[in-house]
């Protein structure tokens, strides 16, 4: 919807609006942010939950569809929590032009 579309634009030449879908991953991650203030998992448990699992991956690929994180810090910090669980395994790089969306 916000995230995942900015991203299929870019990696896979999806015919949304940039524009458009890059503001609403933008009024996502707000939402996202303020519940992560004071919180360490989305559901604030002490324990990660599927919440968790499910927007990571959203989330952390978000800048392969031009979504700047970095005024996101509570965002930056469970992005991080969550790659040092246990068993985590990180994504494999996509190689693509992110301004074109033209795989490289």
């Amino acid at each position: 919807y916000g995230c995942c579309a900015a991203r299929l634009v870019t990696v896979f030449g999806a015919p949304f609006n940039p524009e458009e879908v890059i503001q609403r991953a933008h009024d996502t991650l707000k939402v996202i942010e303020q519940t992560l203030l004071g919180r360490t998992w989305i559901a604030g448990t002490q324990e990660p939950t599927i919440a968790d699992v499910a927007l990571y991956s959203y989330v952390a690929r978000a800048p392969e569809g031009n979504v700047d994180l970095s005024e996101y810090k509570a965002i930056g910090r469970w992005l991080q929590r969550t790659e040092r669980l246990e068993g985590f395994v990180p994504f494999a790089n996509i190689v693509a032009d992110l301004k074109t969306g033209e795989a490289q």
